[in-house]
């Protein structure tokens, strides 16, 4: 009866999946090299303006990391038209909200409105470009505000510096090596002009996504779009020339410490290739197969039946040059870090020389199908996905397609990539341990 119940789940999801709607978008580039997409859904009275910068972390000058995070902050200080401290104020009082986030490979920026204030976030998304004040007085107020911010969400969380100590010692060359948020004595360390050059440099049209979605006229759209952005200047060509890491052929050990744990962990990590590559794809579904819910393989064997472990689980950190793979666990009682891994590492042989069965295969095919329709069951999150397949992936339609790269993944597919990639001698295994404050 189970067995029915789950295979007509199985039925009804992959045909709503398959007949979900096609989201319809239009894409063009301005004079001045600026990437426009622009996605009609009238189904509520909104819209989103957008705005995405091929800039992240990996883009700052050694010695001055952090820098792309802080202009996160920093653009929302004002501009010659909008005052300090007026942005947010503005897009609340017109019944808005916005945000945006950094990552190591790109910078967001967003303001949800009313459909009928979309000139007025056009104009308030031009102005960021054209017209931002970077002065002194700026730098000091927003350099306050991301060291509360890096006390609040990392000096101050249990395991927040997990990935700090692996991306330390997973890269050599290539800047991935760095943390988002940066070293504080960077930005203290960083003049105005520095400020200045990061901003001409990467705050060009020609390095930026426009993404406009929602309850929009599109030719009229067109026409503010080309007011508000085409009028300004086309910024020097930006280049992205990284480093690349050579393979790894030999295990490596590390530490690191953490003054807000009692528990220790371990972590097993591995580099692995670019979030565009296939294989990604394939270890996004291996993670899920280890550790997404209570009857995950890592859960169910670590947690639920030997009880050697408070948490296992693996993660699979994807990002435009390379990958992270990451397998962890945290000992229950007296179990060791390295009982841990041994039985980690049991599941990841199974793998290499089984394949996995045809129902867990099939409930990994429903789980990613379940995330494509969610991703795009708002006009949030579209936005999201239109600006991020343009900038990281160099295919916009990715909003559509990609769950067919997922669906043509096979079980020999998933044997095959845990040989590649996941392999004693191919990772960096760290001791994450308690420190005395």
């Amino acid at each position: 009866m189970k067995k029915s119940i789950l295979s007509l789940a199985s039925a009804m999801l992959f045909v709503f999946a398959t007949n979900a709607q096609k989201v319809e978008f239009e894409e063009y580039d301005l004079d001045n090299g600026m990437h426009v997409i622009l996605h009609k859904d009238t189904s509520a009275p909104v819209v989103i303006t957008s705005v995405m910068y091929h800039v992240g972390a990996k883009d700052e000058q050694p010695g001055r990391t952090g820098m792309a995070h802080f202009f996160e902050h920093l653009l929302f200080e004002g501009t010659k038209n909008i005052g300090k401290g007026e942005w947010f104020k503005m897009v609340s009082s017109n019944g808005g909200r916005n945000n945006a986030n950094t990552t190591d490979d790109r910078t967001y920026y967003y303001e949800i409105f009313p459909s009928n204030k979309l000139e007025l976030g056009l104009w308030m998304e031009s102005e960021r470009l054209l017209h931002p004040i970077i002065g002194q007085d700026g730098v000091d107020t927003q350099n306050e505000v991301v060291k509360e911010e890096k006390r609040l969400r990392v000096d101050n969380q249990p395991y927040s510096r997990f990935l700090e100590y692996v991306k330390e010692n997973m890269f050599k060359k290539h800047p991935y090596k760095g943390t988002t948020i940066g070293k504080m004595a960077d930005l203290d360390a960083a003049t105005l002009e520095e400020f200045l050059a990061f901003n001409k440099k990467f705050y060009v049209p020609n390095n930026a996504t426009l993404v406009v979605a929602g309850d929009i006229d599109v030719a009229s759209t067109k026409k503010m779009i080309q007011d508000y952005f085409g009028p300004i200047p086309r910024g020097a060509e930006v280049s992205k020339d990284f480093p690349m890491e050579d393979p790894i052929t030999e295990a490596m050990t590390a530490k690191g410490y953490d003054a807000n744990i009692q528990i220790p962990a371990i972590m097993a990590a591995y580099r692995t290739p670019s979030m565009k590559t296939r294989d990604s794809r394939v270890l996004d579904m291996i993670s899920s197969y280890l550790s997404t819910g209570r009857s995950s393989v890592l859960y169910k064997k670590l947690v639920d039946e030997k009880k050697m472990a408070l948490q296992a689980g693996a993660i699979n950190v994807s990002q435009e040059d390379y990958g992270t793979y990451i397998l962890f666990g945290l000992p229950q009682g007296e179990t060791k870090l390295e009982d841990i891994i041994k039985e980690i590492d049991e599941e990841i042989l199974k793998m290499q020389t089984e394949l996995i069965s045809e129902r867990d295969y099939q409930k990994l095919q429903n789980q990613f199908e379940n995330n494509f329709v969610n991703s795009n069951s708002s006009v949030e999150g579209i936005a999201n996905s239109l600006a991020r397949y343009h900038v990281l992936y160099g295919d916009t339609n990715l909003i559509n397609s990609e769950i067919e790269i997922f669906r043509s993944i096979t079980r020999e597919d998933i044997q095959a990539v845990a040989k590649k990639y996941l392999n004693p001698n191919q990772r960096l295994l760290l001791e994450y341990l308690p420190k005395e404050k």
